[in-house]
């Protein structure tokens, strides 16, 4: 599924590599933590995960493929296989709750039937029904977080990445959106959680690659 091999990272105004050496495997239908100190590399890490970033040593491969191989087009084409829950949510600001949801079932053309009611289902599902037609502008921060999960998985994605997902909601929609990642994963979803919850981690057990000082510390089974 993803697979990084002696990866590095070198942002060009740094001494020090953000990432050195890391080398590890996301099998296809596992469920992973990423975790570890602030300024440990996560960030790094995750970017190149949905090739917003490329390495600057060694190989990354995403569904199989060379990510420095690839071109844009071939990039965007490989994200939509993708669901991805960003810290700062990037919601976009003109366009509603349930517009913004649909964002990846509309980039192949018009939505089905079926596919409008998986979205309603799912908006319901975070608990925002009766703002579906809202902007984004006029939500919380949990509720703006809460929409980018609902756009993350509502094409049933086979590799599912969330950075810090349950950072700005209590702790009750916090398990409502762990047993909808679960339910995912069961069904054939990879899944990686960035995040420093050791709560979550501990009521929702699964691995954990442990980052710290740009390298892999650790594969911590669960």
């Amino acid at each position: 599924m993803i697979t990084f091999e002696n990866v590095s990272y070198h942002y060009s105004n740094a001494e020090k590599a953000a990432v050195e050496k890391v080398s590890f495997e996301l099998e296809e239908g596992s469920f992973n933590y990423l975790t570890g100190p602030s300024g440990a590399g996560k960030t790094t890490l995750f970017r190149m995960m949905y090739m917003d970033m490329t390495p600057t040593k060694g190989r990354l491969t995403v569904f199989g493929r060379n990510v420095s191989a690839m071109s844009q087009d071939d990039i965007s084409l490989m994200r939509r296989r993708m669901g991805i829950v960003f810290q700062d949510f990037r919601l976009l600001p003109h366009l509603t709750v349930k517009e913004n949801v649909s964002l990846p079932l509309t980039l192949t053309g018009p939505m089905s039937q079926q596919q409008e009611s998986c979205v309603d289902e799912i908006i319901d599902w975070v608990g925002l029904g009766h703002k579906s037609n809202i902007l984004p502008g006029f939500l919380s921060g949990g509720e703006k977080q809460r929409v980018a999960i609902a756009r993350a998985v509502v094409n049933r994605p086979r590799l599912l990445i969330a950075d810090e997902p349950t950072g700005n909601v209590d702790a009750s929609m916090g398990r409502r959106i762990m047993h909808l990642f679960t339910e995912l994963n069961k069904q054939g979803t990879t899944l990686l959680i960035a995040t420093h919850d050791r709560e979550l981690m501990a009521d929702c057990p699964a691995p954990s690659i442990i980052v710290e000082n740009g390298r892999i510390s650790k594969l911590h089974a669960a």
